[in-house]
């Protein structure tokens, strides 16, 4: 299946670029002021937007203002580089999101007879890094490293990415990770629960959808890790257990997501690798926040807003 997403403006292939975790993870423990929004990309003009690029604008900015929110959106086939884009380059907190990263710097960087290594931890670590649903029940006998990795991507459990960043060198050695995957957009710097709240014009513990998408793209493209951690990683998203209501919400009828899901706060999010029956596959970035502060994120944003930019992709 081949698709025609791809769009020329200005000389410049930037796709559609349009204005506009506690998942579980630790909702009512923190509350994320909005990011700044000095990056966010041009808007192009309806004359320059095919009808379906208009479309997908009116969608998403009808659902920012329908929720009070700001919506940031990047989807790229993986094989024709299509790539439809709003707010593609504004910077949101990322929450849970993070930690699909994590496991995957720690499958590329840990060697596989090292991660069976058990570790220990207490109440008081599980207390407070907050929503822990895994390791609160394993204080007594621990688990392993890579069980570790994969509980805090299906189960998004915060005390079990706090102890996978302490084994590939903390939140700077995750940043370092990603930059050197080609992420310079990213900024890794806290772990749980404090890389939930972004403070008024930081950047720390933010992202933007273009850096997410192009990070997961590279991650999950069979060159970054081998064949065996690729899939262990694809597994494990697949089996999030935090993500039903969002971008799997969102895609048509047959097409498998694989995900990370993260929110706090206003802020809810979700990325994933959607690949269609018999298409190529397509990696989504769909970052959320509430314009207020004080608001509750809320799923159902997410999922619409996956919903109208997978339509603009022919099926």
């Amino acid at each position: 299946m081949r698709r025609s997403a791809l769009f020329v403006i200005g000389g410049v292939i930037t796709a559609l670029v349009l204005t506009g975790c506690a998942d579980g993870e630790s909702p009512a423990t923190s509350r994320s002021a909005a990011p700044p929004r000095t990056t966010a990309s041009p808007t192009p003009t309806a004359s320059a937007a095919a009808p379906h690029q208009e479309r997908v604008r009116r969608a998403l900015a009808g659902l920012e203002r329908q929720y009070d929110a700001t919506v940031g959106v990047v989807a790229t086939d993986t094989v024709t580089g299509a790539t439809v884009a709003y707010n593609g380059d504004r910077r949101f907190g990322y929450a849970s999101t993070i930690k699909a990263f994590a496991a995957a710097q720690f499958l590329r960087s840990v060697p596989a007879d090292a991660r069976n290594e058990v570790v220990h931890w207490t109440a008081a670590d599980v207390a407070a890094a907050g929503y822990s649903p895994v390791t609160e029940q394993h204080v007594a006998d621990g688990l392993s490293y890579e069980q570790l990795a994969e509980a805090a991507v299906r189960m998004s459990d915060n005390t079990a990415l706090n102890l996978v960043l302490t084994r590939i060198g903390g939140p700077s050695g995750l940043d370092a990770a990603l930059t050197e995957l080609g992420d310079t957009t990213t900024e890794v710097v806290h772990g749980e629960p404090d890389l939930n709240t972004i403070e008024p014009g930081s950047t720390e513990d933010t992202t933007t959808p273009a850096a997410f998408t192009a990070a997961l793209t590279t991650v999950l493209d069979g060159s970054t890790l081998d064949r065996a951690d690729t899939a262990l990683l694809v597994d494990w998203m697949g089996g999030n257990a935090t993500g039903d209501a969002l971008i799997r919400a969102g895609a048509p009828d047959g097409w498998v997501v694989v995900d990370k899901s993260g929110g706090a706060g206003p802020i809810r999010n979700d990325v994933a690798r959607v690949t269609p029956p018999g298409g190529d596959p397509i990696v989504l970035s769909v970052l959320t926040t509430r314009n207020d502060p004080d608001a509750a994120y809320d799923d159902a944003l997410v999922a619409r807003s996956a919903s109208a930019v997978l339509d603009a992709f022919d099926r």
